[in-house]
């Protein structure tokens, strides 16, 4: 379910409401029971790049990389490499 931020134009309540896409939207502020509570335009959580993947996953993790000057037990360093 979408998380949807909502922001009250009378009193600036701010409040962030989990709903299904097919719920009502609301418009009444849960503060000041006013009519002026209305859903706001936020970026999404996620980004795209390329080859069908997010850029949030974590699917494939940069190796690490070991300098032999600076890690005496890297196999490299002993020659194990």
């Amino acid at each position: 379910m979408p998380i949807y931020e909502y922001r009250c134009s009378s009193c600036g309540t701010q409040k962030d409401v989990m709903q299904k896409m097919s719920d009502a939207e609301l418009t009444v502020c849960p503060e000041c029971a006013q009519e002026t509570f209305s859903k706001q335009l936020t970026a999404a959580g996620f980004q795209l790049k390329g080859n069908g993947y997010y850029a949030t996953d974590f699917k494939n993790p940069p190796a690490a990389k070991c300098e032999p000057t600076a890690c005496a037990s890297c196999p490299a360093m002993n020659g194990n490499a």
